[in-house]
């Protein structure tokens, strides 16, 4: 008798696999999409910086005039004791928080709304940073990390700068042990391992000394085969 698949044990959500979400430290929020927001401005002081294994980035804290705490994405450069700047009347600087229409075209910009007092949306990885290309009336065009180009309404807030932590994966790891620990702060799934490598009993895709065996499925298998490229439209690579 054969074993539960990975892709069962996953999909059932058990505590192996599932997000240790309370030893995460905070959630990541702009302020609250006040008249201030709209109309003004609010100074704030970087008081510190967190280390929260639910994001990869380097987290601040910062003090606003009125008295609100927010836990923010770090940029390149900041230090503590250093002014930011949240509100549509903000000045352009780094770590500062304003309408994308207000953003000169050329600045490095991260941490994007979706939808104007949505919260961050896009660009949220250690390194990652936007590009502001152009403006059109309202709307404002942005190019991403991977090139592609997006339309967003210009109230959308963005954050001026870099994501701090750019460098992380340029260190190896040496061995896995430390890739072992890595994962398993956050309960990612590691190793990965082929299922064309695994025996028959244990995945679909396994089984004799082939390699290659198709890996698209239709959306309606049963539980058991529904595994690799469910109800692809197309494999391999995109010619350009």
């Amino acid at each position: 008798m054969g074993k539960r698949i990975l892709s069962q044990r996953r999909g059932r959500g058990s505590p192996t696999f599932r997000a240790p979400s309370h030893r995460f430290k905070t959630k990541l929020v702009y302020r609250n999409y006040d008249d201030v927001e709209k109309g003004g401005t609010t100074k704030g002081e970087v008081l510190g910086f967190i280390d929260d294994p639910g994001h990869q980035a380097l987290l601040m804290k910062v003090l606003f005039e009125n008295g609100e705490e927010l836990i923010m994405l770090a940029p390149e450069g900041i230090k503590v004791g250093d002014n930011i700047y949240s509100g549509n009347q903000a000045p352009i600087g780094l770590g500062n928080v304003l309408p994308l229409q207000n953003i000169p075209e050329g600045y490095y910009v991260y941490n994007i709304e979706k939808l104007p007092g949505q919260n961050g949306k896009f660009v949220r990885s250690p390194g990652a940073y936007a590009i502001v290309v152009s403006k059109e009336g309202s709307k404002v065009t942005v190019r991403l990390p991977s090139n592609r180009k997006v339309i967003f309404d210009g109230q959308c807030r963005a954050t001026v700068g870099v994501i701090s932590g750019g460098g992380r994966l340029e260190r190896p790891l040496f061995k896995a042990g430390r890739s072992y620990h890595k994962f398993k702060a956050v309960n990612r799934r590691w190793p990965i391992v082929k299922g064309v490598s695994m025996n028959a009993v244990n995945h679909p895709f396994g089984g004799k000394s082939h390699t290659h065996k198709q890996s698209t499925v239709s959306r309606n298998a049963p539980p058991g085969r529904k595994v690799g490229h469910i109800a692809a439209r197309r494999t391999g690579r995109r010619k350009r």
